[in-house]
């Protein structure tokens, strides 16, 4: 084949590539030939078929097989040629394919810039460590106790307060008129507790089992049922029994109800789990803290078509956010041409970011394996219990969608390996500053 560069520009490439017409010629009579072997046609043996009804019958289609791989082919070999490593898909383009003519067409493509990987000597991260208190193991037991308690009924008539439990019958109204499901009886509720609409068990407070009370609560603008979202209703709310909440006695007894043996080994239960989930917000902090390290060291140019993609995803998410009335407040007093030049240089920020955690990964042979891939499938199936075997089904009938897990695990591998390389200097945190976003 004979190659011409036509552009270098930063990142860019072009080249115009010709594949000789007698190149493609052998190719196509070899195919033919193949072809002519298994043909089938009455009045002719197998493989005994005249070439012209074989030329006849699949010309046309082996020409364009023909071309097609000799594309590929000849755009592989120029990329290992020239050792370029393309930032995405480069861009094909036929200029020329007929009948007893070169196959000419166009390669244009950004590569990925050539990175040195900078010394990291100099990084030193700070690794915040909290330790497990026994207020923290007592916290989580009174939280354990307080899911397990009961309620028990009085007899007494008097005001409900908030904790307790009321038993009510109740029917909602609209404008005057009863709608579908705003009416229950027996439902016992947890005066000023979760689980129905903002404001309404809260107003319940202070009626006691022989009271009826009339309480107007809005719905949300979110409810899910959009038929009530943003409207106000007015809830009859009739009394009929009270109980107060029982509280498990924290002992071994307690502890067997869970499974363990003793008050002790559910103490140091909850004691390694509470470690486990500080050791979880030590590394993110750790790993947020690198990669800012990082990225003040990732210093050339990004492939503009990775940026580009990269910034389309982060204004798609923005987009959405502002749809649903969840944008940040700081991006609302700025216009539009602000908000697109900040965004960019954030997509330009985790573009040189990723390709120098991949260039770290890359010259350190960290891989991601199978039996990685499929650990993380089996976590995610996990996540939805009930569901987990239809989760792994489709994973087996969707192979490719594994592969939206080999990223996030590479950026953990090479992250794990670097925290194995580098100084770090513990310092003493309070649970509460461990668990604080450091944007906040």
């Amino acid at each position: 084949m004979q190659v011409t560069e036509t552009l270098t520009d930063g990142l860019k490439r072009g080249f115009t590539v010709v594949v000789p017409e007698p190149e493609l010629a052998v190719k196509r009579e070899k195919r033919l030939a193949e072809l002519g072997r298994t043909m089938q046609v009455p009045g002719f043996r197998p493989g005994k078929v005249p070439m012209s009804l074989v030329r006849k019958r699949y010309g046309s289609a082996v020409a364009a097989e023909v071309a097609e791989g000799a594309i590929n082919a000849a755009s592989d070999q120029l990329l290992a040629e020239r050792n370029l490593r393309p930032a995405m898909q480069p861009k094909l383009e036929v200029t020329k394919h007929g009948e007893n003519s070169d196959l000419e067409f166009t390669v244009e493509m950004e590569i990925l810039p050539d990175i040195t990987i900078p010394g990291l000597g100099d990084i030193v991260l700070k690794k915040p460590v909290a330790t497990v208190t026994d207020e923290a193991v007592a916290d989580a037991l009174a939280k354990l106790a307080d899911q397990r308690k009961t309620f028990e009924k009085v007899e007494e008539i008097r005001p409900a307060v908030a904790g307790e439990q009321l038993t009510v019958d109740f029917i909602g109204r609209i404008d005057g008129v009863a709608f579908e499901g705003g009416s229950a009886t027996d439902v016992p509720i947890i005066i000023a507790g979760p689980g129905f609409i903002p404001g309404f068990s809260e107003q319940m407070e202070g009626m006691t089992a022989a009271e009826t009370r009339t309480i107007t609560v809005p719905f949300p603008e979110d409810y899910g049922a959009k038929d009530l979202a943003g409207k106000t209703a007015a809830f009859e709310i009739t009394g009929k029994s009270l109980a107060v909440p029982k509280v498990a006695e924290i002992d071994d007894e307690f502890a067997k109800t869970l499974g363990m043996e003793s008050l002790a080994d559910l103490q140091k239960t909850i004691s390694e789990q509470i470690s486990r989930e500080y050791q979880t917000l030590t590394r993110l902090k750790l790993k947020r803290s690198l990669l800012d390290a990082l990225s003040d060291k990732a210093v050339f140019e990004a492939p503009q078509g990775l940026v580009d993609a990269e910034f389309n995803e982060i204004w798609r998410q923005v987009e959405a956010e502002k749809a649903a009335g969840r944008a940040d407040p700081e991006d609302a007093e700025k216009d539009e041409a602000t908000l697109r030049a900040e965004y960019r240089g954030i997509a330009d920020r985790r573009v040189r970011l990723g390709l120098l955690v991949a260039e770290i990964g890359r010259a350190n042979n960290i891989v991601v394996s199978d039996q990685d891939l499929q650990r993380a499938m089996f976590n995610e199936a996990m996540k939805y219990r009930d569901q987990a075997m239809q989760v792994l089904e489709f994973f087996k009938k969707n192979p490719r969608e594994l592969e939206r897990f080999r990223g996030p695990i590479f950026e953990d591998k090479v992250v794990d390996y670097l925290l194995g390389t580098l100084t770090l200097e513990e310092v003493s945190v309070t649970p509460e500053e461990l668990a604080a976003d450091p944007e906040v």
